[in-house]
């Protein structure tokens, strides 16, 4: 069982994760990270309610964190010291005890619709033909899909990201929604696809999509001192302004809300935003510009209509 330290003694850290192809990158990742500062880890591998339960879509998911509760209730056990997260799929409110002390670098924050070349249409937008089935489980891809191209027809997908890029390939789907972060972190092979980069500015993100959340037990003070190495302070800003939103619109991952914030050369905050009551509801835009991230999550509910 994982110790609670209060100094910085000679330690192997446990770090929690799930078993994914793209979890166990971000795990190694940061284990490598550490090693390079000269701290030891090893990995811990977890199975949550999101990889155990693959016929429902997620909006069909009851609950909040299905992707990290378990995880974080092997820090709360001891059984871990360290869990590292997809922080758009951390809930904004952490259980009693938890906190996120570090957040990573920012990945390639856009969507990605995977096309393939059978049914691509080279003038068409998106690339897709009229009534093309469209994959994907996420609300806010739903919705945004739907607002672009209207005549899509759109399904659930689950499984992990090699898992659905085979889905595509034997013809379930005319193209799917995935995130580039994970398609660029997995390195894969899609030359047989028609790859279309969606804006993050047009075709808004989750929250904090791709950068990753370290998390660990708030009283562990000499680990959350260890994981300042990992920290990027700038990234946390931006989506610190991201997940406020989220937070304060009572959200989860199953709501169809993007959010995307950037910060310019002078410090000043531009965020974008898109959400919709459903996922088969309009979506309204939003487009804020500020000096300051005071009230900014406010702001940009407020021009949401919320």
């Amino acid at each position: 069982m994982a110790a609670i330290a209060t100094e910085a003694p000679t330690r192997t850290l446990t770090i929690a994760t799930r078993g994914s192809r793209l979890a166990l990158w971000q795990a190694e990742y940061t284990r490598d990270l550490l090693a390079k500062a000269g701290i030891e880890s090893e990995l811990k591998i977890i199975k949550t309610k999101g990889d155990k339960i693959q016929h429902l879509g997620f909006d069909k998911i009851e609950g909040k964190g299905f992707f990290t509760k378990e995880i974080e209730d092997a820090l709360l056990a001891g059984e871990a010291d360290l869990a590292v997260h997809s922080m758009k799929d951390l809930p904004t409110t952490h259980p009693e005890g938890l906190a996120v002390t570090a957040v990573s670098y920012r990945a390639n924050p856009a969507d990605t619709l995977l096309v393939r070349r059978e049914v691509a249409v080279a003038d068409a937008m998106l690339k897709l033909p009229q009534g093309a089935i469209v994959g994907t489980s996420s609300a806010r891809r739903k919705a945004q899909m739907r607002d672009m191209r209207p005549d899509v027809a759109l399904r659930d997908i689950r499984g992990n990201v090699p898992t659905r890029i085979e889905k595509l390939r034997r013809g379930d789907f005319d193209a799917i929604l995935l995130a580039a972060a994970g398609l660029e972190r997995l390195s894969l092979d899609l030359d047989d696809l028609i790859v279309v980069a969606l804006h993050p500015r047009e075709f808004v993100p989750a929250p904090a999509q791709g950068v990753l959340a370290f998390q660990c037990h708030r009283d562990d003070v000499a680990l959350r001192r260890m994981l300042k190495v990992l920290h990027n302070p700038d990234v946390s800003a931006a989506t610190n302004v991201e997940r406020k939103v989220l937070k304060l619109l009572g959200a989860g991952c199953h709501t169809p809300l993007g959010v995307y914030c950037e910060r310019d050369r002078n410090g000043h905050y531009h965020v974008w935003a898109a959400l919709a009551d459903t996922w088969d509801s309009p979506v309204r835009h939003a487009r804020v510009v500020s000096s300051t991230s005071h009230e900014l999550a406010e702001t940009v509910l407020g021009k949401l209509g919320k």
